[in-house]
């Protein structure tokens, strides 16, 4: 039986790294670290760091892969996302058997952003590998981009007594603002799906890399802070080659 962990590492800084994450680490056989497009060598590197800062059993392997990258061919969204999530399945199924020939222990590790549970679908990819291998699956909990830029904005998830609302920027853009949500929280945002919003009485609180050292946080009226937000975002993602970023509205605040 092979056990697979799914580790939940926060959002980039190794200070939110959890015990029970640092524990599971060090206990794995393996840690796979995915390579990733043109962005994959900070992201790789961050997960790198991560182990570096982290992991201190000698007997630890830490090994990178290349993700595969969706078909643009695809023209439904769902059928594109599934069909890549069974291609990354594939891969983590290849990585696996091959360090158990090699004569790896069973004890095999991938690290998560943020949490496994929260728009995240390594859960869903290890599903798939289960139908193919034997594993016994363990997930442990991290620290999530919405705690971290609640915290860093110092400011509560919810109004008293009032519904949240968790959407993505696709949703967004094609829906609106979630009916009888007082606060909606936006993740996997391509950037400025906000834009497509009436912006009177709406407040955001919004922030790139949450948690790390490179954080940006902009808060404010929506009307005023939009183009400020847009700015940061254009002049990071140039800089770095690639952003995260998240953020949270309240209507009436």
């Amino acid at each position: 039986m092979i056990q697979l962990s799914l580790i939940g590492i926060g959002t980039g800084n190794p200070d939110h790294v959890t015990g029970e994450a640092r524990s599971a680490m060090n206990a794995a056989d393996l840690i796979l670290v995915p390579l990733k497009g043109e962005d994959k060598a900070d992201l790789a590197g961050l997960r790198l760091a991560i182990c570096k800062a982290c992991v201190t059993n000698p007997a630890t392997r830490i090994e990178t892969f290349e993700l595969p990258v969706r078909d643009p061919a695809t023209p439904d969204y769902l059928n594109r996302v599934n069909d890549w999530h069974d291609a990354i399945a594939e891969v983590w199924e290849g990585c696996i058997r091959a360090h158990l020939a090699a004569g790896g222990g069973p004890r095999v590790a991938l690290l998560v952003w943020g949490d496994p549970s929260l728009y995240d679908s390594t859960l869903r990819i290890a599903d798939r590998v289960g139908a193919r291998l034997p594993l016994s699956l363990r997930v442990i909990p991290g620290i999530t981009a919405i705690q971290a830029l609640c915290a860093a904005h110092a400011i509560p998830l919810n109004d008293l007594g009032a519904p949240v609302v968790i959407t993505t920027g696709r949703q967004l853009r094609a829906k609106g603002w979630p009916e009888a949500a007082g606060t909606v929280v936006v993740m996997l945002d391509a950037g400025g799906a906000f834009e497509a919003l009436p912006p009177e009485g709406v407040q955001i609180w919004w922030g790139g890399y949450v948690g790390m050292a490179e954080q940006i946080l902009i808060a404010g009226p929506l009307a005023e802070v939009a183009p400020k937000i847009m700015a940061a975002r254009a002049e990071a993602r140039a800089g770095h080659g690639w952003i995260m970023d998240v953020y949270l509205m309240r209507r009436g605040a």
